[in-house]
């Protein structure tokens, strides 16, 4: 069994950690979702803003101020699909659809905290905050070094009224210090920059119901993300990419895509189609490489035409993006971040 929900991009940080073989780690919320039947309602976003006495409902119901914001209720494939700002009554009624619900739209910092919990009591904290691109896009997220006491207290007692008795890692997305999400599984994107043996912390975790991790080499992080349009069918030499990964400060690199897979099949945000994520401990370096991976990448669009440099596409958002986010424009981005 062992790490199950593993994206093929990502294998390459779990494939030389040693699991029971009857040991289940649940990496992707679809395999949360079959893992814990009695925490299924914690999917329910409905239910989310319900635990915080936040304003929200399904679509039909009315809100009683705008703007807003809407998704859908359920979305275990995350990237922000469906996600949209409603300004209006008018917008409100002409959007309304069945599986949707509408919730306040926050602004704030927007986090992703993960947290390991042995029997519904936090044991460690990791906090990333995200810099929005356009359309639904990251340009990168933050690795923090230093704790959030406040938000920590706030996401401590929500756990106890709602996880009680629960171990495991979980995955908490907030905006503003109210939570928007909530995922039984961790953030896999940047796990490699938790520090050396994280992740035989988290098999213990899953194994005997403890959690033992030094955290010695706890440093901010960085992880830069690449897009393209969608639309094309992406290629990159592989043998390129091994080159980059050996640049000194680089972590590690991500193709995110499956090139057997059509481009359509693939959960991507509207801004674009994610190509590549960079974790390194520097920005400049993860921006640097970026930019070699942006000039490497070739497109061939869906319609059959000639091979295409990345470079030569139009637009900032070209180069911006990743991990699950909004769907804000850009204007809604500069007065405060969106909500999934």
């Amino acid at each position: 069994m062992g790490f199950l929900g593993v994206d093929p991009w990502r294998w390459q940080y779990f494939a030389h950690q040693p699991v029971p073989a009857s040991l289940v780690i649940p990496i992707d919320d679809a395999t949360a979702w079959d893992l814990y039947p009695r925490h299924r309602w914690l999917y329910n976003k409905l239910e989310i803003c319900a635990t915080q006495d936040l304003p929200g409902g399904p679509h039909g119901t009315e809100p009683s101020a705008y703007p807003v914001f809407s998704k859908p209720i359920i979305n275990l494939r995350g990237m922000g699909i469906g996600g949209h700002v409603i300004r209006s009554a008018r917008g409100y009624r002409a959007s309304l659809t069945p599986g949707h619900m509408w919730m306040k739209l926050f602004s704030g910092p927007h986090l992703s905290t993960d947290v390991a919990l042995v029997r519904g009591k936090p044991r460690w904290w990791r906090h990333t905050t995200g810099k929005p691109g356009p359309h639904g896009t990251f340009d990168y997220w933050t690795v923090h070094a230093a704790p959030r006491p406040a938000l920590e207290r706030y996401l401590a007692a929500w756990i106890g009224r709602t996880l009680a008795g629960f171990t495991g890692l979980i995955n908490l997305e907030t905006i503003g210090g109210r939570i928007i999400e909530c995922h039984l599984r961790m953030a896999e994107q940047w796990l490699d920059l938790n520090g050396e043996g994280w992740l035989e912390a988290v098999v213990r975790l899953y194994r005997d119901g403890v959690w033992r991790f030094a955290d010695r080499d706890r440093r901010i992080g960085y992880s830069v993300v690449l897009f393209g349009d969608h639309g094309s069918h992406w290629h990159i030499d592989p043998e390129a990419v091994e080159q980059l990964r050996r640049r000194p400060g680089v972590s590690s690199i991500q193709i995110t895509f499956d090139p057997a897979k059509p481009p359509a099949e693939h959960a991507m945000p509207p801004g674009g189609f994610r190509l590549a994520i960079v974790n390194c401990r520097s920005l400049k370096t993860g921006r640097a490489v970026r930019e070699e991976l942006r000039r490497l990448f070739r497109s061939v669009d869906v319609v059959g035409l000639a091979h295409r440099p990345l470079e030569h596409l139009d637009g900032e958002a070209r180069l911006l993006g990743g991990a699950e986010d909004h769907g804000l424009l850009a204007r809604d981005q500069r007065r405060g971040l969106d909500h999934l």
